[in-house]
């Protein structure tokens, strides 16, 4: 069949023939016992249900909080949102922290039975990432990771944030000393090694088959040069390399021909940050790759671009391409394929059909066959708006299922705009009306434009939870529209144009409140049923309090975390921005309990049955920070809930409710002062700012702002000379200089102030809002010798933005996507 375009095909003529013939076979269920949680989404194939149902439809609002298992408050936790969903196997949770642990929790109690810190006693870099979970792998090997006598190798692995996968026991936490190195293994070599400075980690759990533990990456998503996004399964004894799937080909291999001259060539992105599924019974495994980098520009990567943006199907053992699935093509709107596939059995004409199915930021999802990539639904290729961007090329036509119906908004009109107060309409209206309407897959320009659905969706990492009885597909979706234009790069860029705009980058489609501005329902929970692809239900999901309390309905809100869905006939979600965990009817969508968290929920819940107590509990992760809310600073915690006699208050929701009633809102405060400051750095020369202050000079007559107005300039020689051409002319400093110009060199100050080159810092804008230099930079005007006398590190960013009510939205300094 033909390539890309959104067509599919299917390489791996063995499954193929056995199509052709009808030996199909459905998905085999998961190993592990149904009360436990063995997996990310409770089994390989990403289903996220259980078939637990001692929590029911009727008995749902007794639950009450069973435990509380608080994190150690680090800067890490407060910045980076809680993602992570333990797995529960033997009656203990394991799961890994946004500073790097894994620990590992009685699943009963909550009590912690060991913690491990792979930074303990080394020069590592620990710096706050997203980490999803942990995987779990038991079978017989020569090499135990263990000393206890038992019949089963055991092992949890899971991925620091410096990229080192680890093979832990899981009875002790210790590494396995048989893995890698140390228990161990560097993901960076041989895809990251060349780029030190350039991102690289994985933000999920590795995926397991038979012997294999299966990663994805987390890369850069600017500059387009980096890292690379090939998957690799690695065997689990060992940690030895088995197979690389390279999600960019390189010459002679398949899809190649869809980049355009040399766009291939060290290209980043194209990576498979969500969760990989994996079908046991068939030997496969489906990849959701992302965009390639960078995200809004492709003038470099001219072309379909393969696989990037793509459902990928790999036979498990070997990594060879079964088929694939392009479901945008050429991106340049962060359209990644962020979610889990989900892998199922539909029904057609009495027909039982292996399945999986892929929900996107579009809000559309897509189902095939998950044996051959023959879509279950129509898609039709239609025309989009081609770029007029310099240099650009996108692409003709982008698929649009015909089922099921898109589940968020892809457009939004004038007539669309809010209503829910006046004064966000004006807001709204004021400064977005020009750039009316906004449809999806319209390309970026040169002046300010919205995109919609945004960057986050449409559905995300989220994903979705599948009811095999009803056929159901539950996914959380958002709408929240972003905006931007491109911007003309200097000739050093390593990009001609970037996206940004005035509020920074990921600016949202929101006013001032951080409403959205089209028309409610802003978030959505959506009961899908694949077997006819029609929407079953569709709810609003989440609620604003201010305007609850003004009398406006529930509007709902953007979320990010998962649902999962049970027996019981209840699907269990978090994820909204208003600080609740939800329970929902599975038939009809009606809200049937809902509980106040410490914090946002953004995480995927799990259930499972206490082997001692024969008590069912639901557990969700809760905290602070993240890519939407207003968090900073908390509590980060997984919150336990089993069922409780009527009218009996738990000792533990009797503590979360006095905890509720004193949650302090984070210092609001401008950087505090390092004590001790940190030493100064050697200069070329010295440099007195002192004496020019007294000399009656300012910040700016030294400091000017770049071309771009984002960065001050630090002086250089002919600066300095300028000045010093007459004054103190016979200073041994100011002879260095003089001989310095005359040699046609510069000077090479040493940064006091450095950020991380992942943080982007605008002067102008911090200008605009009457910041002065000395809340970042000290009493500069004071000292003979310059050092870092402020913390400049992210909690005292927010925590100054907070003191000012300035957004602390993550794009403003983060080129990040989601």
């Amino acid at each position: 069949m033909e390539v890309g375009r959104g067509r599919v095909l299917c390489v791996y003529i063995p499954i193929c023939l056995l199509l052709v013939v009808g030996v199909v076979q459905g998905q085999a269920d998961s190993d592990s016992p149904g009360q436990e949680w063995r997996f990310y989404a409770q089994d390989p194939g990403g289903k996220r249900f259980s078939p637990l149902k001692q929590i029911d439809r009727a008995n749902v609002t007794q639950l009450q909080r069973a435990w509380t298992y608080e994190l150690p408050s680090t800067p890490s936790n407060d910045i980076v949102a809680f993602e992570s969903t333990p797995l529960m196997v033997d009656d203990a949770l394991y799961f890994a922290t946004q500073s790097g642990q894994a620990i590992s929790l009685d699943a009963e109690t909550g009590k912690q039975l060991w913690a491990f810190d792979p930074f303990s006693g080394t020069a590592g870099e620990r710096r706050p990432v997203v980490n999803r979970g942990v995987a779990y792998w038991e079978g017989k090997s020569q090499v135990k990771c263990g000393d206890q006598e038992i019949i089963a190798d055991r092992r949890i692995f899971y991925v620091t944030p410096d990229a080192r996968l680890f093979a832990l026991d899981p009875a002790t936490g210790k590494p396995c000393k048989g893995f890698g190195k140390s228990g161990a293994i560097d993901l960076r070599e041989g895809v990251a090694s060349e780029w030190p400075e350039l991102e690289y980690g994985d933000t999920s759990p590795p995926a397991i088959y038979k012997d294999l533990v299966i990663t994805g990456s987390a890369v850069q998503e600017f500059p387009s040069k980096g890292p690379s996004g090939a998957v690799r399964a690695f065997n689990v004894q060992t940690g030895k390399l088995v197979w690389r799937f390279d999600t960019v080909p390189k010459p002679g291999e398949f899809g190649h021909d869809t980049w355009e001259g040399d766009g291939w060539k060290d290209r980043s992105g194209t990576n498979a940050w969500g969760p990989i599924s994996v079908d046991v019974e068939n030997g496969m495994v489906f990849l959701p790759v992302g965009s390639p980098s960078y995200d809004f520009y492709g003038a470099d990567r001219k072309g379909e671009g393969l696989f990037g943006n793509s459902l990928v199907a790999l036979k498990a053992d070997t990594g060879k391409l079964v088929w694939h699935y392009q479901i945008v093509h050429h991106d340049i709107w962060d359209y990644d394929l962020p979610a889990q596939p989900v892998l199922m059995t539909v029904r057609r004409t009495g027909t039982e059909i292996p399945a999986v199915a892929e929900v996107t930021k579009t809000g559309f999802v897509f189902v095939f066959d998950r044996l051959t990539g023959k879509p279950l639904f129509p898609i039709e290729e239609r025309p989009v708006p081609r770029s007029q961007v310099p240099g650009e090329a996108t692409w003709p036509t982008q698929p649009f299922p015909l089922k099921p119906p898109a589940l968020a908004r892809i457009s939004v009109t004038r007539d669309e705009i809010t209503t829910v107060t006046p004064e966000s309409r004006k807001y709204c209206l004021q400064t977005f009306g020009s750039i009316l309407p906004g449809r999806i897959f319209d390309p970026w320009s040169l002046t300010l434009q919205l995109e919609i659905p945004g960057t986050l969706g449409g559905a995300n990492w989220s994903g979705a939870s599948f009811d095999p009885s009803s056929g159901y597909l539950f996914v959380n979706t958002s709408d929240l529209g972003v905006v931007g234009e491109m911007e003309e790069q200097p000739a050093s860029s390593p990009e001609a144009y970037l996206w940004s705009s005035k509020w920074g980058t990921y600016a949202r489609f929101w006013d001032d409140q951080h409403y959205p501005c089209q028309q409610p329902p802003w978030g959505a929970l959506n009961a899908v049923n694949l077997n006819t692809g029609e929407i079953a239900w569709q709810v609003p999901l989440g609620v604003v309090d201010a305007l609850e309390a003004k009398g406006i309905p529930k509007t709902g809100i953007y979320n990010l975390g998962g649902s999962i869905v049970t027996a019981g006939g209840l699907v269990f979600i978090g994820a909204t921005a208003d600080h609740r965990f939800r329970a929902f009817d599975a038939q009809t969508g009606k809200e049937l309990w809902v509980t106040k968290l410490e914090f946002n929920g953004h995480a995927t819940p799990l259930t499972y049955l206490g082997e001692k107590t024969k008590k069912q509990f639901v557990v969700v992760a809760v905290g602070a920070g993240g890519n939407i809310g207003d968090d900073t600073s908390g509590p980060t915690a997984l919150a336990a809930y089993s069922l409780f006699p009527k009218g009996e208050s738990s000792p533990a929701q009797v503590k979360l409710q006095a905890q509720l009633e004193k949650i302090p809102a984070g210092p609001a405060r401008e950087p505090p002062e390092i004590n001790p400051s940190l030493p100064a750095p050697p200069q070329p020369v010295p440099l007195s700012h002192r004496r020019h202050v007294a000399a009656g000079m300012t910040c700016d007559n030294c400091h000017q702002l770049s071309k771009n107005r984002k960065n001050m300039q630090i002086p250089g020689v002919t600066e300095c000379m300028a000045c010093h051409q007459s004054v103190m002319k016979t200073s041994p400093a100011i002879q260095k200089l003089a001989q310095l110009q005359k040699e046609g060199q510069q000077l090479s100050w040493i940064r006091v102030y450095q950020l991380p080159k992942f943080v982007f810092f605008s002067h102008q804008k911090h200008l605009d809002a009457k910041v002065r230099c000395e809340v970042c930079h000290g009493m500069a005007g004071d000292r003979d010798v310059l050092q870092q006398e402020r913390d400049i590190s992210m909690v005292s960013c927010i925590n100054c933005h907070k003191l000012r009510k300035a957004s602390f939205s993550c794009g403003l300094c983060h080129n990040i996507g989601f």
